[in-house]
């Protein structure tokens, strides 16, 4: 290593530049894992912006003449001037040691940003449906998704409750780019591009995750589930990661030479305090366990079982629980025994049988519950006696579980029996279990419930495999049950059945819980072909309102609220399976749907770039109600949830405003003197968030865009 770091400094001493990329390179391969996943990071990703306006600094590729079906020269040019009357741009070549100047019309220019670049995200309104009064709003953000994640890490920090995503499979048939460019099947770093891709969302999904309780759930095939596995142990150690078999395809997709494929994957890695809830399932998601109908109460075994069920293991619960003679009423129960006393040593009250925790091999086992807590059972009637047969008879309780569906009223008590235990009348229902990791669901089948569901939507318009409406929801469901707020993000939004499964949710529940769905607006590559042939380019109108977000996402969503496709007909079919209704219905909810944009930063810094940062606070104080979409007149302005000053001898009028507003989360100050905004933010009701702006903004971007 010696040797190697003094020939980076001679490298250094001669050519800078090049030292500095060998030293970055050196770095990378010393900090490598001894043992894991290792895969190549040196080049970074690159996007085309076509609907980015260029600007004297930006790098940009010098597009093909209209008609020209090949791609665009993939040297990278720097605008070192932009002649507006002409309508052309000075470029001087990148990244080359021959400098080479021309001038090109802009027309024939596209901006490219690559990933290390420090961007200033905005957001512009394109849109919506409004059916849901005053509930938040899903959002739909048309954008390289890695940069609208950028974005998002200014509003919604440690405060996302889901992240559901369905990247790229990695197929080799064209499904995603890297670096403005298909990966195919024959490209040799085809994985380490892939990961590389993943890793680089990942690492701001998990910024944007609440770190007290959250979950992302990722779905795979067996092209990458298992360099997928290790990337996601080495991205979240603190993660507890679980991966489940779901059946996507009951006929199969056939492969030649090859088994058919009818499943794929999804992991679930949960951080802080999330769990996967217990819910009521039907029995098809219970293989193997028999029928899960019950007619009555489930009763417990009160003597432990399995792993830590010895005396030694908790000898609190070793005790003995006095019974009659017969066997068949309860006396009462006795006090814990110390770990070191003999248990027939110890004395019994007169004319009853010691029941103690002894195992079936004769050891000395321990109970479930403690001395105090089975009083308590005793007194309420929620533990009874088996079959007598003395000092072996069997005793049972039930859990809180079951005591909660005596006390909602799903089982009515209707006598004591002699050990005063409860019974119950027989009532037929779904028990609330956790599912294992195998997953045969009819509802789950892509190809009806993902395809044909789209088709009823979006008639005449077609998606590549989306998933089913219903697997999702039901991934959802086990974590967001009871978190009627919760926020959920899709960063491959895809056709936006993330965000339609969370609308149907929120019905089952009257849920007010929010969707964040990000996709990019690519056009299908079958279609490329004959609208490059017809002179259009990226950018165009004409090919942008084919894209998918346009095309597919933003109108499906529309739908799915309105109940209606896009000519206006009502939507043809039901809704099946846990919440039935027809199609044509809706949904009541709100959504808005926005394009990101990339604004200057000086241009933020001197209060020029408002109407495209109004989005963001507006996001960021939780997408509910009103926005202020321009710079108040007055000097100040109270939406819904925030608050914005941006004259500071108005603060005496902005902050009275404030205290008299209801469900206020954040005042906005904008000032370039801290004294002035430490001042106003004392005098601020507890629990508004003051916000310093643009400092916070600028701040977050400058230093959370480098890589």
């Amino acid at each position: 290593m010696s040797r190697l770091t003094d020939l980076l400094a001679s490298v250094k001493a001669k050519n800078p530049s090049l030292g500095a990329d060998l030293d970055k390179e050196f770095k990378a391969l010393t900090s490598r894992l001894p043992f894991g996943l290792n895969f190549e990071r040196h080049r970074p990703e690159a996007v085309e912006l076509p609907l980015r306006p260029i600007r004297k600094g930006d790098k940009v590729r010098i597009l093909p003449a209209r008609g020209v079906i090949k791609k665009s020269d993939q040297h990278l040019w720097q605008v070192k001037s932009v002649n507006k009357k002409k309508k052309t741009a000075d470029l001087e070549l990148l990244r080359n040691t021959n400098p080479e100047i021309k001038t090109v019309a802009i027309d024939d220019l596209v901006v490219v940003a690559e990933f290390r670049d420090t961007i200033f995200p905005g957001l512009m309104s394109t849109g919506g449906a409004e059916r849901g009064g005053d509930k938040p709003y899903h959002t739909v953000i048309n954008g390289e998704n890695y940069h609208v994640l950028k974005a998002l890490t200014y509003t919604h920090r440690g405060k996302v409750d889901v992240v559901y995503i369905d990247p790229p499979y990695n197929t080799g048939a064209k499904d995603w780019k890297y670096n403005n460019n298909y990966v195919e099947t024959d490209d040799l770093y085809r994985h380490s591009k892939w990961l590389a891709f993943m890793e680089r969302r990942l690492l701001i999904a998990r910024d944007l995750l609440n770190p007290a309780s959250s979950v992302l759930i990722v779905t795979i095939d067996e092209k990458e589930y298992l360099r997928l596995g290790l990337l996601l142990e080495q991205t979240f150690p603190d993660g507890d990661i679980q991966m489940v078999s779901s059946m996507i395809n009951q006929a199969g997709s056939s492969r030649p030479g090859s088994f058919s494929r009818t499943d794929e994957y999804l992991f679930f890695v949960k951080f802080g305090q999330s769990a996967v809830k217990a819910l009521p399932l039907e029995k098809e998601w219970m293989s193997g366990r028999g029928n899960t109908r019950r007619m009555g109460l489930y009763w417990n075994e009160l003597m432990r079982t399995g792993p830590g069920a010895r005396r030694e293991d908790s000898p609190n619960l070793f005790f003995p629980i006095y019974i009659s003679l017969n066997a068949q009423t309860f006396h009462s129960v006795g006090e814990p025994v110390g770990i070191n006393v003999d248990r027939e040593s110890v004395k019994h009250p007169g004319g009853v049988i010691a029941r103690w925790p002894i195992r079936s091999d004769g050891s000395e086992g321990r109970w479930r519950v403690s001395s105090e807590g089975i009083r308590g059972l005793l007194k309420e009637g929620h533990i009874r006696l088996g079959k007598p047969r003395g000092e072996s008879t069997t005793i049972q309780y039930i859990s809180r579980g079951e005591v909660e569906k005596v006390n909602n009223g799903t089982f009515t008590v209707t006598e004591r029996r002699i050990d005063g235990s409860i019974e119950v009348n027989a009532v037929e229902y779904i028990p609330t279990v956790v599912p294992g990791t195998q997953w045969n669901i009819k509802s789950h089948d892509s190809s009806v419930n993902g395809a044909l569901l789209n088709r009823a939507l979006l008639p005449g318009r077609r998606f590549p495999f989306p998933k089913s409406l219903y697997a999702v929801e039901d991934a959802l469901r086990f974590f967001v049950a009871g978190n009627l707020d919760a926020i959920v993000l899709d960063f491959f939004a895809g056709s936006g059945t993330t965000a339609h499964a969370v609308a149907r949710l929120n019905k089952q529940d009257d849920g007010r819980r929010q969707c964040i769905s990000v996709t990019n607006n690519e056009v299908a590559i079958e279609e490329q072909k004959a609208l490059r042939e017809k002179g259009l380019r990226p950018g165009d109108s004409d090919w942008e309102q084919l894209g998918i977000c346009d095309y597919i996402t933003k109108p499906r969503i529309r739908a799915a609220i309105t109940g209606e496709t896009p000519d206006g007909s009502p939507i043809q079919g039901d809704y099946k399976f846990t919440d039935e209704f027809p199609m044509a219905e809706g949904l009541n909810e709100n959504a808005e749907f926005f394009t990101l944009t990339y604004e200057a930063r000086d241009a933020v810094h001197h209060n020029l770039a408002y109407s495209r940062i109004a989005a963001l606070l507006w996001l960021r104080a939780g997408a509910r109600g009103r926005r202020i979409e321009k710079l108040p007149e007055d000097g100040w302005a109270v939406a819904d949830t925030y608050g914005l000053l941006t004259d500071m001898d108005k603060a005496t009028p902005f902050v009275h405003a404030l205290k008299t507003a209801q469900n206020l989360l954040i005042a906005y100050i904008v000032t370039d003197d801290d004294r002035r905004f430490q001042a106003i933010a004392r005098r601020l009701s507890k629990g508004v968030e003051p916000v310093r702006l643009y400092e916070s903004y600028l701040i977050n971007f400058s230093f959370a865009n480098g890589e």
